[in-house]
């Protein structure tokens, strides 16, 4: 098949969506398929264009052995709405109006929402393409957006709806990344037969426990401490405050010390409340490329997965889990419904109530006192995700999902 992957974040930025479209197209390439990216400029998470890419209107680029075609975004490091909408809807007319000249016709146009508006993108250029259009939901948007205060106006509310439920209509395939996201489309009417569950994986291989690196623990200055990070998005819907919280707590254990790796809105909020807070058991680290994560993760000893205490978050399954899983690192989660039954399906770690640093270290020093508990639970999570989230398991399961629509 020609297969085209949409969507506004692709490699070289780092992040959850970007890891799981690229891996998503390079386990269908290595099956025989042909693949292309149409995505954006790379301008997250710092909100602005990388320097080799600044000024370019087109770039075509191959990576891996995908290809590649960027189109113009409007990029910001504002957090204001308007300036938001700026940045998904430039990108979201700049693919159909730049992008489909240098991209030949396809059997497939797989579109990753959110951005939501995107939807709009992929239905109009797999018309273009003589191609079946696939919409991809890795977040229920608007729903998220209302519920964590960041959409308000009832038109644009009334409006966004509606485009989510005409994409829903469009597609040829809907794939949702967790059972909650399923589970609400299709509980709003939208038939059984064309929506499915595509969940995040992981590459065993690339993550593993092997990746622990002495040398490197020294040079973060934590050889001899135990270890607790989190890596991801610094945004709203994770309440990372509840991390520096926990700290705070902990602050007398002198060899307990937390990691923060990534980016977001809120990273320089939480640094503030860091030093407002004098704690000194706190590193925060820059936005890490993809090959230096394996290395990251093994060589801490636990890990945070927060989300904020909202019921649209039971439906989620947090992309660092598997990451974390696979590396046989233990994971304290404080994130309920889906996430939680499958930690505690594996046995992988501790799932504590979000939002309550209380929980959260009582946990942390549970693993920090029992290091058989720790190293237990490590080796549960890796036999866990190797037989249940492996990649190329996954894969195969899009790929027969793509077979079948083409063939219809």
């Amino acid at each position: 098949m020609k297969v085209l992957f949409l969507t506004q974040y692709c490699p070289p930025e780092v992040g959850a969506p970007q890891n799981r479209i690229f891996e998503f197209a390079k386990g269908l390439k290595r099956r025989g398929h042909d693949v292309t990216i149409l995505t954006a400029m790379p301008n997250y998470p710092k909100g602005e264009v990388f320097e080799e890419y600044q000024g370019k209107k087109i770039v075509k680029e191959e990576i891996d052995g995908i290809k590649i075609v960027r189109t113009r975004i409007y990029a910001t490091k504002s957090k204001s709405f308007t300036k938001r909408m700026k940045n998904y809807l430039s990108f979201t007319f700049s693919s159909v109006i730049d992008g489909p000249k240098h991209i030949e016709n396809q059997d497939v146009v797989i579109t990753e929402s959110p951005p939501l508006f995107l939807g709009w993108s992929g239905y109009i250029i797999s018309k273009m393409k003589k191609a079946k259009f696939v919409f991809n939901v890795s977040d229920l948007w608007p729903e998220s957006a209302v519920k964590l205060g960041v959409l308000n106006n009832k038109l644009f509310i009334k409006m966004s709806t509606w485009l989510e439920e005409f994409c829903y209509r469009k597609a040829k395939l809907v794939t949702g990344q967790t059972k909650g996201i399923v589970n609400n489309i299709v509980d709003r009417g939208f038939s059984k037969d064309k929506v499915h569950l595509i969940t995040n994986g992981v590459d065993t291989e690339f993550f593993k426990k092997e990746n622990r690196d002495d040398e490197y623990r020294k040079e973060l200055g934590i050889s001899d401490k135990f270890s607790v990070c989190y890596a991801g998005i610094h945004g709203i819907a994770q309440g990372l405050e509840v991390i520096i919280l926990t700290a705070e707590i902990l602050r007398e254990y002198k060899d307990i010390h937390f990691m923060f790796y990534g980016d977001g809105p809120e990273k320089d909020k939480l640094i503030e409340m860091t030093k407002e807070k004098g704690l000194n058991n706190i590193t925060f680290m820059p936005v890490q490329m993809k090959p230096a994560m394996p290395r990251i993760i093994a060589s801490m000893d636990a890990t945070i997965v927060p989300l904020k205490k909202l019921d649209l978050f039971k439906g989620a399954l947090p992309s660092k889990m598997f990451e974390a899983l696979a590396s046989e690192l233990p994971i304290i989660l404080a994130v309920e419904g889906e996430a939680e039954a499958l930690i505690k399906d594996a046995n992988a770690g501790i799932v504590v109530e979000p939002e309550n640093p209380n929980e959260i270290a009582e946990a942390v020093l549970r693993l920090y006192k029992d290091a058989e508990l720790k190293n237990q639970l490590g080796e549960n999570g890796r036999r866990y995700v190797i037989k249940n989230y492996s990649r190329e398991a996954i894969v195969k399961n899009l790929e027969n999902l793509l077979i079948d629509i083409t063939n219809k």
